[in-house]
């Protein structure tokens, strides 16, 4: 028997861990507009056990989202806020910035402070933002739209290019900002011959893929922690984004949040939303 016992104890293990990972929590946001689920990240297990605890303690409810923004993303979760903490005192969880965890819509990130007061990019302890964005070109995903624009800028300056400038100034006058780009996008080659100058800016296959497709915000990719997803309710995330605002993108009518976690079998999770584990 002693010798059969520790061979047990590791199977009777080994089937915990196995029935343990089979499950995954459901994360449901309940609000005015409607109802979002989303899954969390096992690769970012802090972010992840600290939202399901704030969860399941109740501690989201009531709070809203407080800031849209459309076309680029809903920030809430303001936990301790709400809880009357000073906010030199509100917690931090370390960063957990994960290649490929991009902001393709409908991703859930950490809000945090910006780097000049935290460098080591430590996320808030309650507040997340949804993904909205918007839908890339591929051309002005893979061009480093700033250093095009300065470029561009500096280039419309030269006597020869009065007519190029009179163009910019009225469209930039009349606020039609697409078009503006649009114009960039075609003298980009031109002026990367002209300066000399590389114009392009790194984009993965999945970066490239996700943004001119779903959509996102590219720019804070490798900035803060995507920690999950919404499998069901972007309707409902656009639906807040398009929240009419007042001073620092606060809507005028609060859109609370209720938010629930329910631990579900996997193979549930994927038959329901149909979201798939296999990455």
């Amino acid at each position: 028997m002693k010798k059969t016992l520790p061979v047990f104890l590791a199977i009777f293990m080994s089937l915990l861990v196995s029935c343990a990972s089979e499950k995954d929590y459901l994360i449901k946001i309940q609000t005015r507009h409607g109802d979002m689920y989303a899954i969390l990240f096992d690769e970012t297990p802090r972010h992840k056990d600290n939202f399901i605890e704030l969860a399941q303690a109740g501690r989201f409810d009531s709070t809203d989202f407080h800031r849209v923004i459309q076309n680029f993303m809903i920030q809430g979760g303001d936990v301790f806020g709400k809880e009357g903490l000073p906010q030199d005192a509100w917690p931090t969880v370390p960063a957990e910035i994960k290649p490929g965890f991009i902001h393709s819509k409908g991703m859930i990130a950490a809000a945090r402070q910006g780097n000049n007061i935290n460098p080591e990019r430590r996320s808030s302890g309650s507040q997340f933002y949804i993904v909205q964005g918007k839908v890339y070109t591929k051309d002005e995903l893979v061009t480093d739209m700033r250093q095009l624009s300065e470029t561009f800028f500096k280039y419309i300056q030269l006597a020869s290019n009065a007519e190029l400038k009179e163009t910019y100034s009225k469209l930039y006058e009349e606020e039609r900002f697409d078009e503006l780009n649009d114009m960039m996008l075609k003298e980009k080659a031109n002026l990367e011959k002209f300066y000399s100058i590389s114009l392009e800016k790194p984009m993965t296959a999945q970066q490239v893929e996700a943004y001119t497709t779903l959509g996102g915000t590219p720019h804070l990719d490798g900035e803060y922690t995507v920690f999950g997803q919404l499998i069901k309710g972007l309707d409902v995330l656009d639906r807040i984004a398009s929240e009419p605002t007042g001073p620092r993108d606060v809507p005028e009518e609060k859109v609370y949040m209720m938010v629930s976690v329910e631990l579900l079998p996997k193979s549930k999770i994927e038959k329901e939303f149909g979201y798939s584990y296999e990455k």
